[in-house]
C-alpha cells in the first residue's frame, strides 16, 4: 500500500501550523507535507513532527506576496535560488525530509531554461543523497510559472540524466494544463517520484474527473513502492469530515474517481 501524506498548506487548517502533524496522524495518514518549513525553527518542527515522516519540502519561494515562486529558473537570481536551496537542504537533512520540490519561479523564454538546468545540476552536486523533483503548475493557478507543461518537463529530466531527480505528479496540475490527467501518467509513469491527488474539476477532496485512484494506488504498491501520493486539496469542509477517500484508498474497498 502506498503511503499517505497530508499536505499541511491545505489540510487541517482549522488549527496553527505546528498542531497539523499531530491532527495528520491521528487522521491516519503515514506523513505530512510542509510546502514552506522557514516560519519555524527546524526544533519547533521536529516537536511538532515527534516522529511523523516528513515526504516533501519545497524550495524558499521569495516574497509571495511580491509574486516570487522561487528562482530556479529565473535569469539573474542564480544566487538567490542558490542561498534558498542550501538553506532548503539543511533543514531536509535536519527534519528527514524525503524530497525537496524545486521551485522553478516566474520567468521565461530559452535562457530561463538553461538558468534552470544549470541550477538543477548544481543542486544535485551540493546534496547527493538528497532526491529532488520539479513540477509542472498550472498558469491559472500561477501564472508566469516557468514550468508548466509535463512534456517540458521530462525532456529537461532526460536531458539532465540525473538519479535523484524526479518528476512531480500533481492530478490537480496534469488536468488542468494537459486536459486528460490519464494520458500524463500514462506518458511520464517511469519518472514520476512523487504524487499529489484532488478532486477535478473542483480542487476538493479527491476523486472524480474520471482517474481511478484505486488503480493508481494498486499501480504504485506494485511499481513504485516509495512513492508518496499527497493530499494536496481544498478541503470543502472541516478536513476530518471529508477524509472518506483515505480510508476508502487504505482499504481498497471500492474504486474511487473512475
Amino acid at each position: 500500500m502506498p503511503r499517505f501524506a497530508a499536505n499541511l498548506m491545505f489540510l487541517f487548517s482549522e488549527v496553527p501550523m505546528l498542531h497539523r502533524p499531530e491532527l495528520a496522524a491521528q487522521a491516519g495518514f503515514d506523513g505530512v507535507e510542509i510546502l514552506f518549513p522557514y516560519d519555524h525553527p527546524t526544533e519547533d518542527w521536529a516537536r511538532a513532527l515527534a516522529g511523523l515522516p516528513l515526504a516533501l519540502i519545497n524550495t524558499p519561494p521569495g516574497n509571495w506576496a511580491e509574486g516570487e515562486r522561487g528562482f530556479a529558473a529565473v535569469p539573474g537570481a542564480e544566487a538567490r535560488f542558490r542561498d534558498g536551496f542550501l538553506r532548503a537542504a539543511d533543514v531536509a537533512a535536519k527534519l528527514g525530509a524525503g524530497r525537496i520540490h524545486v521551485m522553478s519561479g516566474v520567468a521565461k523564454g530559452v535562457e530561463a531554461e538553461q538558468v534552470l538546468r544549470e541550477n538543477l545540476a548544481w543542486a544535485a552536486a551540493q546534496a547527493p543523497d538528497q532526491p529532488l523533483t520539479v513540477e509542472p503548475i498550472n498558469p491559472d493557478d500561477m501564472p508566469g510559472y516557468f514550468l508548466n507543461d509535463f512534456d517540458q518537463a521530462a525532456r529537461i529530466l532526460d536531458d539532465l540524466a540525473l538519479p535523484q531527480l524526479g518528476l512531480q505528479f500533481d492530478l490537480w496540475h496534469a488536468a488542468r494544463i494537459h486536459g486528460d490527467a490519464n494520458a500524463v501518467w500514462a506518458a511520464h509513469r517511469d519518472r514520476i517520484s512523487h504524487v499529489q491527488i484532488a478532486g477535478f474539476p473542483t480542487r476538493n477532496e479527491p476523486g472524480g474527473g474520471g482517474f481511478d485512484l484505486t488503480a493508481l494506488c494498486a499501480e504504485l504498491d506494485r511499481d513504485k513502492p516509495d512513492v508518496w501520493v499527497s493530499g494536496e486539496y481544498i478541503p470543502a469542509r472541516a478536513t476530518v469530515h471529508g477524509l472518506m477517500w483515505l480510508s476508502a484508498l487504505k482499504g481498497r474497498a471500492r474504486p474511487i474517481g473512475a
